[in-house]
């Protein structure tokens, strides 16, 4: 089951009061967040709460685009307005994500919820392109022969790291991406001695 540690250390990530987990059941839920830019929209929303405006400047494509992913993300409940100001005759509606981590939720024959978590690697892998190319990108990939509960017991050491890297302080002029994962793969094992 995936696990991710609450943000609460540090309030001010974002600046504005969600939940730490929401359960996607919908398939509309999780066709809104099946575009890139809505997802890019959400990780931009997990920092502080923003308008179409300058989520507009960020992804740096026209208003009445991100406006239609921003309502396509609220209709789905996964962003909601947290704050309005007046800009001359104008309400201008800052938006924030609903929970700090979303997941689909699938009912196995127990009748409980199970967590199932977007492929990130797939997200990773595209975002990663140039830092590769530039020669900058950090990663490891390695195999171990290892039980489920010892994985599992690895896979939230990692969520606990996850967690302290979006802590961090905001500084620098580069967001950096962190992408960890534990999956069973068919890499070929040596027989028995």
């Amino acid at each position: 089951m995936l696990v991710y540690s609450s943000m609460a250390g540090n309030p001010s990530l974002p600046d504005y009061e969600l939940a730490d987990r929401i359960a996607l059941t919908q398939p509309s839920q999780v066709k809104a967040i099946g575009h890139p830019l809505r997802t890019t929209i959400l990780s931009l929303l997990h920092e502080r709460a923003a308008s179409v405006s300058e989520l507009s400047v960020a992804v740096e494509r026209p208003k009445s685009t991100v406006a239609h992913h921003v309502k396509v993300l609220t209709e789905a409940g996964l962003v909601r307005v947290v704050r309005t100001r007046q800009v001359r005759a104008i309400q201008e509606r800052f938006y924030g994500r609903t929970a700090r981590m979303f997941y689909v939720s699938i009912e196995n024959s127990g009748g409980d919820d199970v967590a199932r978590d977007f492929n990130d690697f797939e997200v990773a892998a595209r975002e990663s392109a140039a830092a590769h190319g530039d020669g900058k990108l950090w990663g490891f990939i390695r195999h171990a022969r290892i039980s489920e509960s010892q994985a599992s017991d690895f896979w939230k050491r990692m969520a606990e790291l996850v967690a302290e890297f979006e802590q961090l302080p905001r500084s620098g002029e580069t967001v950096y991406g962190f992408a960890v994962g534990v999956y069973p793969t068919d890499h070929p094992t040596l027989p028995g001695a």
